[in-house]
């Protein structure tokens, strides 16, 4: 009888020790590690674009004897403290789809671990290189990574690695602003401060820079990564850009023979040459306003098309332009800046007063504004693609009661058609 039982208890308490077991397997592969690289907004954007990763966190870690919140990790009297609390990321991750050792190339790939208490323009010793781990299997994989990456970064010229590493005691989510920072702020840029020192080296690709040499060049620093500043600058700016000065892609690492004066551990980065020597730069993203402001002031310079197209003067009657545009072959007029067709030559007309005059745009190039300047009312006209100032559009002024666009000449340029 007592054998019987025992069968039975047996019986019964094999299931629940068998979900035990199933439960415990099923979740031994969900692992965490905190890294610390330098400013946790942009970190945390990496790793979440990791498969595996099920979740990546922003906080603070590695500190003592204060609380740990933003506002007092950043005062000046912490600055380089050394018990001042870190800018970390909580990684979640699946250990079977994301190994701890793929995850940790990652990490060192992706900032300067030979930098001490900095990042780039970040200083500090929130800024500290860190991973806090939590086995002892982490710990092991730590150091050999750690260690290859050591050679070849001395390989590559670079000095020893300063990432701390340490068990974890315990992680401060951070504020709930700086939680998804990047995808809450869609106006800024994807700091970048890699050695370019990586685990898999690759000859870097020969770059031929020479047609940036001459003349005006416009040069985007891309990512080589997901950047979703420089997706957006694409989709909303660049994607349409036709004009005549070149717009060119290039990585951080393949501006060679380029006098560059500007930072470049940011992309985007939009920066303007002209025969090879930079003019202007302006980091991160930028909307399209802003960049025909910049591209406008770099192309046309104090003249009176800039005055026109952004601070919407008037060509003289007659101007030069006028008299080059007044009588051309077939083709379009397109924005000065943009490139995008604005006016084809069969919808021009002689009006007689000195300004070229069309009775209607190219479909959907033109954008139509009140315009009650100087005592009177009109309607302005300004192109779509740039927001430049085109001129202003008269009803029933031209051949057979058509309306009559009158265009300011030195804010077009001319596209012969082939």
């Amino acid at each position: 009888m007592k054998v019987i039982i025992t069968i039975l208890s047996a019986l019964l308490f094999f299931p629940l020790f068998s979900n035990a077991m199933d439960k415990d397997n099923a979740t031994s592969h969900i692992q965490t590690l905190v890294l610390g690289s330098g400013c946790f907004w942009g970190a945390e954007k990496g790793y979440e674009q990791l498969e595996g990763v099920l979740d990546a966190e922003s906080g603070y870690a590695d500190g003592r004897g204060f609380k740990a919140t933003y506002k007092e990790i950043i005062k000046r009297k912490r600055r380089f403290d050394d018990n001042n609390y870190a800018e970390v990321v909580k990684v979640t991750y699946n250990a079977n789809m994301l190994s701890t050792r793929a995850l940790l190339e990652h990490f060192f790939e992706k900032h300067d671990p030979t930098q001490e208490n900095r990042q780039g323009n970040d200083i500090g010793t929130q800024y500290r290189s860190t991973i806090l781990y939590n086995t002892p299997e982490q710990l092991t994989v730590i150091n050999e990574v750690k260690a290859e990456f050591q050679d070849l970064l001395s390989k590559a010229g670079y000095g020893a690695i300063k990432t701390q590493v340490k068990p974890l005691e315990q992680f401060y989510r951070a504020e709930e602003y700086h939680q998804n920072y990047i995808a809450k702020n869609p106006n800024g840029y994807c700091p970048d401060h890699s050695t370019g020192v990586t685990f898999k080296q690759t000859k870097p690709s020969k770059v031929d820079n020479s047609s940036l040499l001459v003349g005006k060049q416009v040069v985007i620093i891309d990512s080589r990564n997901y950047c979703p500043y420089c997706e957006k600058l694409k989709s909303t700016v660049l994607n349409d850009y036709q004009g005549t000065i070149p717009l060119t892609y290039r990585y951080a690492d393949q501006l060679n023979g380029l006098v560059v004066r500007s930072a470049t551990w940011a992309t985007p980065t939009i920066l303007f040459f002209e025969n090879g020597k930079e003019v202007a730069g302006f980091q991160g993203y930028m909307t399209r306003e802003d960049f025909y402001q910049a591209l406008g002031a770099f192309k046309l310079g104090e003249s009176e098309a800039y005055e026109v197209a952004f601070q919407k003067g008037t060509d003289r009657p007659f101007c030069k332009e006028y008299d080059l545009f007044k009588k051309t072959g077939e083709g379009v007029f397109i924005d000065k800046l943009s490139g995008a067709p604005l006016f084809e030559t069969s919808k021009r007309f002689n009006s007689g007063t000195g300004w070229l005059s069309f009775t209607r745009p190219v479909k959907d190039s033109v954008t139509y504004h009140d315009d009650n300047s100087f005592g009177m009312k009109r309607i302005e006209i300004r192109s779509k693609s740039s927001g430049i100032h085109l001129g202003h559009v008269f009803k029933g002024e031209g051949p057979r009661g058509q309306d009559r666009y009158c265009i300011n000449a030195t804010v077009l340029e001319f596209k012969e058609k082939v």
